[in-house]
C-alpha cells in the first residue's frame, strides 16, 4: 500500500494564498479567514517540514528556495485536487446539500432551528460538517458554508449576515455580589478560537489594570462557556449565542458592556449556484431566520 507523507492541506492552501500573493493579508482575505489562522498554518507547516518557508521583512513576504520549490508543486497540485472535487461532487449532485459551520455556531443557532426547515422541507435532506478550523470552511468544499467573514465583497461568491459577533463577559450567577460585580478574586476564561477578545473588550469599554494573560485557556469558546456556568471564571461569550442560557439564569452578564466585531457569522456560496432550486431554498430560509432572530 502506498503511503503519502503530505503535510496538513490547510497548511499547504494557507501557504499557497500566501506564496503567491506574497501576503498573509491577501491570503487571509482570499480564504475568508483572520491573517492570524493564515500565519498559525504556515508556523506550523514549517515546523513539521523542518523548513523556512518564507523571508519576513519590512517589504513583505519572500519566498526561500525550499519555499519555491513548494510552492511550484502546490499550486499545481491543489488545481487539480480543485478540480477533482467538482467533478466528483457534479457526480453526486442528487445527493444531499452539504453545509460547513462552526460548531458553536451550528449547536446553539443552526440545530435549535433544524426542525423548522424539516417541516417545511422535509424533501431535502442535510449532510452538516462542523469544525472549529476556519480553513475548513470555504465556500466551493461545500455546497454553502457558514463562516465569520466581514461586508468586503469577494468575487464570485454570495454572501448573507446571519448573525453579528457581540462580545460580552458572563458567569455564574454566584460570581455577582450583592452590592455588583468585582474583578479581584475572579478568573477569565480564555478560548483558543479567539485569544483576543477579552483584550478587545476591555479597550472598547475603557477598563484598565486587568491582566488579560491570567487565567485558563480552552480549546473552544463552548468549553470556556461550560466552565463559566460552573462557577469558575467570567468567559467572553457572543451574545446572539447565549440567550437560552441567560434566559434560564443559568449565566449572567456581570458587566453591561457590547463589543461588536466588523466581522459576523456569514452564510456563503458560490453566485454561479444561485439557480440551483435546493440551495436557494436553504438560502432563502436561512436569510428568513436569521431576519426574524
Amino acid at each position: 500500500m502506498t503511503y503519502r507523507r503530505l503535510p496538513s492541506l490547510n497548511a499547504l492552501r494557507a501557504f499557497e494564498a500566501a506564496a503567491r500573493h506574497r501576503s498573509v493579508t491577501r491570503a487571509a482575505d482570499e480564504l475568508a479567514v483572520t491573517p492570524g489562522a493564515v500565519s498559525r498554518q504556515i508556523r506550523a507547516l514549517e515546523e513539521g517540514l523542518g523548513l523556512t518557508l518564507f523571508l519576513r521583512g519590512a517589504a513583505g513576504l519572500a519566498l526561500t528556495a525550499p519555499g519555491e520549490a513548494l510552492m511550484a508543486a502546490s499550486g499545481a497540485a491543489l488545481d487539480r485536487l480543485e478540480e477533482g472535487v467538482a467533478e466528483a461532487r457534479r457526480a453526486v449532485r442528487a445527493g444531499p446539500l452539504t453545509v460547513g459551520a462552526y460548531t458553536l455556531f451550528a449547536s446553539r443557532w443552526l440545530i435549535p432551528r433544524w426542525g423548522r426547515w424539516r417541516q417545511r422541507h422535509p424533501e431535502i435532506e442535510i449532510a452538516l460538517t462542523t469544525t472549529a478550523d476556519p480553513l475548513e470552511l470555504r465556500p466551493g468544499r461545500f455546497d454553502a458554508v457558514i463562516a465569520v467573514a466581514d461586508d468586503r465583497p469577494r468575487p464570485g461568491f454570495w454572501a448573507g449576515r446571519l448573525l453579528p459577533i457581540e462580545t460580552m463577559p458572563v458567569c455564574a450567577p454566584v460570581l455577582v455580589e450583592p452590592g455588583g460585580f468585582r474583578w479581584e478574586g475572579k478568573a477569565l476564561l480564555h478560548s483558543r478560537q479567539r485569544p483576543l477578545d477579552w483584550a478587545r473588550w476591555l479597550e472598547s469599554q475603557g477598563i484598565d489594570g486587568v491582566d488579560t494573560a491570567a487565567g485558563p485557556s480552552f480549546e473552544s469558546i463552548s468549553l470556556a462557556l461550560d466552565a463559566a456556568r460552573e462557577g469558575i471564571g467570567v468567559a467572553m461569550a457572543i451574545r446572539g449565542l447565549v440567550g437560552p442560557d441567560l434566559a434560564a439564569g443559568r449565566i449572567v452578564a456581570p458587566l453591561p458592556g457590547i463589543r461588536r466585531s466588523s466581522r459576523s457569522f456569514t452564510l456563503m456560496l458560490e453566485a454561479s449556484r444561485l439557480g440551483e432550486p435546493a440551495l436557494r431554498l436553504f438560502r432563502d430560509w436561512l436569510m428568513e431566520e436569521a431576519d426574524t432572530g
